[in-house]
């Protein structure tokens, strides 16, 4: 979101972190009860996806209208560094955080010691592991994203056709990712039999070794029907190799930076898949609000929280949802209320999280 990202990147520059501060004067209680102090980590606060998600969270603290709610994050996706600053939260945010990461691992002692401290925790955008106490996530089915990203590039090709598809992962390792790419190797596996599917290869999600990997990637397979990638600087990198190489390739990614809907406006990319962070950011510290405050219980498991496929079908409303802080939350409300209208019909259990 272009009016999300400026905030952010201003502030992420200096700090690295951010401070909403709604209506009230009382100090954090840490029962739930008056002005609440809480917050979110994410992994990399540069990246448009920790920015959607963090105007989302902001969005729900603000309608709340009593809690001080800050956001944390490396300007790169570094995993120490981020826990080092989830942390250094969890000391201030005693009311409750929520948590994005991508590497569960190193975080299950620390989500484990906040809770043990007192402070709730849940996950977002990445399920948590076995031994960090979390109970509650909120995230995408990615086998089925990255399944709808298959089905769309089969629409795109003959019914007879043959040849390679590449596949990039930002981050190898990384549940998220690697259940889309998941979904996109096995869809057409079953879609289109006369495709080979190469990869998953390591594409890194800092821009700048992210074009370099896919450079070398679309230099060593020039006859490749299509380039796929599962993180947001996938999607802008592959457009623009596309544009500079005068690709006759396909190319699509994830996530909607305003560079990768531009390719898919202007037709370099044939679609782009939405998760909707801003969504999953709303909902996540919504609930949390809720429980802390004793309005709602927290359920326990995987709140399914739905993505979209945009095409140049649809690329013009996502750009407008995307244009302003208040255009976004007036796109996803209704998105919102149903959610929230009934959690409990929206979780699975955390071990079929994928």
């Amino acid at each position: 979101m272009p009016s999300g990202k400026g905030r952010l990147l201003a502030a992420g520059a200096c700090c690295l972190a951010l401070t909403l501060t709604a209506c009230g004067d009382d100090a954090g209680s840490g029962t739930g009860t008056g002005r609440l102090r809480m917050g979110l980590a994410v992994a990399n606060i540069s990246l448009n996806f920790a920015i959607e998600m963090a105007d989302g969270a902001k969005q729900a603290a603000t309608d709340d209208g009593d809690v001080d709610f800050q956001v944390v994050g490396p300007p790169d996706t570094d995993g120490p560094a981020e826990v080092q600053m989830f942390q250094n939260l969890v000391t201030t945010a005693r009311d409750g955080v929520v948590l994005e990461n991508l590497d569960p691992p190193i975080f299950t002692r620390p989500a484990a010691e906040a809770i043990d401290s007192g402070v709730p925790v849940v996950a977002l955008d990445t399920a948590p592991t076995d031994g960090s106490k979390v109970e509650f996530y909120v995230g995408n089915d990615n086998y089925d994203l990255g399944a709808k990203m298959a089905a769309e590039l089969v629409a795109k090709l003959p019914a007879d056709a043959s040849g390679t598809v590449v596949v990039g992962v930002p981050n190898p390792g990384t549940p998220v990712l690697d259940n889309r790419a998941a979904g996109i190797k096995e869809t057409l596996a079953a879609k289109a039999p006369g495709i080979r599917v190469l990869g998953p290869f390591q594409t890194y999600s800092e821009p700048t070794k992210n074009y370099s990997a896919w450079s070398s990637l679309v230099n060593a397979h020039p006859d490749a029907l299509a380039f796929l990638g599962v993180g947001d600087a996938d999607s802008y990198d592959l457009a623009r190799l596309k544009q500079e190489k005068n690709g006759d390739w396909l190319t699509a990614g994830f996530d909607v930076d305003d560079k990768t809907l531009q390719a898919v406006k202007d037709g370099t990319n044939f679609a782009t898949i939405d998760p909707e962070h801003y969504l999953k950011g709303y909902l996540s510290t919504s609930l949390l609000i809720d429980s802390v405050r004793g309005e709602a219980e927290l359920p326990s498991g995987w709140f399914v929280s739905p993505g979209l496929v945009v095409t140049a079908d649809n690329v013009a409303q996502v750009i407008q949802r995307g244009s302003s802080p208040a255009a976004a939350k007036a796109g996803y409300q209704k998105e919102i209320d149903a959610l929230l209208a009934d959690p409990p019909a929206h979780v699975k259990p955390l071990a079929q999280a994928r």
